[in-house]
């Protein structure tokens, strides 16, 4: 249920009433709202990751049956790899790849980026280009997962179709020199399927079959299946719900929200989103370890 897009000149909804209204209107426009991208452009459907995911959630519905089945320990395993993988994209792949809110030396950020491939949730260079440009450009079709176009399409609906093509166009004029740089990064990035499929799924699964006997259906199911899918939700309601439902200090008229029962650990989500507005709009970085002398990502 995408809600119309944005242009760089258009305001963020103030309210969720406002959203619903506007999606209305272009409902009622004629054509098919649902096949509809930025601008009316025609969106193409990926149908590979609709299959994948419907069978991924069905198959996390499926696993809750077996919950009552398994050995307390492979719940604790299961809710480990939760918070493990978590931390990969949370304190990894957010905080000091996409903003270098700190410095991390090669242990932690080879442990970090393990922890980001049981994530499974794009590399941490894609990640954090997309995110980069989701700060740059929120709300308008270069964000990724525009929240103007409905709760759906920023929750999972984006991943179902190919990416507008101004997300592609300033994803590409970004300076992502600082991610290049880093080997970490580059060789995540050449390796990701192999540690994708041993840190998702197959390292998940085995732990609790070969220490303490649980049966490998109930290991797969619990430990990988159902905590990759509700850690997937949760970080998408970061780019959902904290978009729509939520109070807005700092600033009423940014779309990001501060919802505490959203974001979790990012209490200051809505903050740092209004910190990098000040940056992008006056070219001074706000994180004081960014790179000496670094210019802004983009200049118009």
């Amino acid at each position: 249920m995408p809600g119309p897009a944005a242009d760089g000149r258009q305001v963020p909804f103030r309210n969720a009433k406002e959203e619903i209204r506007a999606r209305i209107e272009v409902s009622g426009g004629g054509g098919d709202p649902q096949r509809l991208g930025g601008r009316g452009q025609r969106q193409i459907v990926v149908w590979r990751n609709v299959v994948l995911m419907s069978l991924l959630h069905l198959g996390a519905v499926y696993s809750l049956a077996l919950i009552p089945k398994a050995k307390l320990l492979t719940l604790l395993w299961a809710y480990f790899c939760f918070l493990l993988s978590a931390l990969g994209v949370t304190a990894g792949a957010h905080r000091l790849w996409s903003h270098r809110s700190y410095k991390a030396k090669l242990p932690l950020r080879i442990f970090l980026a393990v922890a980001n491939s049981m994530a499974f949730q794009n590399d941490i260079f894609e990640w954090s280009r997309d995110h980069r440009v989701h700060h740059k450009y929120s709300e308008t079709d270069a964000d990724p997962h525009n929240a103007r176009r409905g709760f759906f399409f920023s929750h999972i609906g984006w991943l179902f179709v190919r990416k507008h093509p101004d997300v592609i166009e300033k994803g590409r004029k970004l300076d992502l020199t600082d991610l290049l740089a880093d080997p970490v990064v580059r060789f995540q990035r050449k390796y990701y399927k192999i540690t994708v499929v041993l840190m998702c799924f197959v390292i998940p699964t085995l732990v609790p079959w070969c220490a303490w006997e649980e049966s490998l259906w109930n290991s797969y199911f619990l430990a990988s299946i159902l905590r990759y899918t509700i850690s997937l939700n949760i970080s998408w309601l970061v780019n959902s719900a904290a978009h729509m439902y939520g109070n807005r200090p700092y600033d009423k008229h940014i779309s990001p929200r501060q919802n505490p029962l959203v974001t979790l650990g990012a209490i200051e989500h809505r903050y740092l989103s209004k910190q990098l507005q000040v940056q992008k709009e006056t070219c001074v970085p706000v994180v004081e370890n960014l790179k000496r002398g670094q210019r802004c990502n983009e200049r118009q």
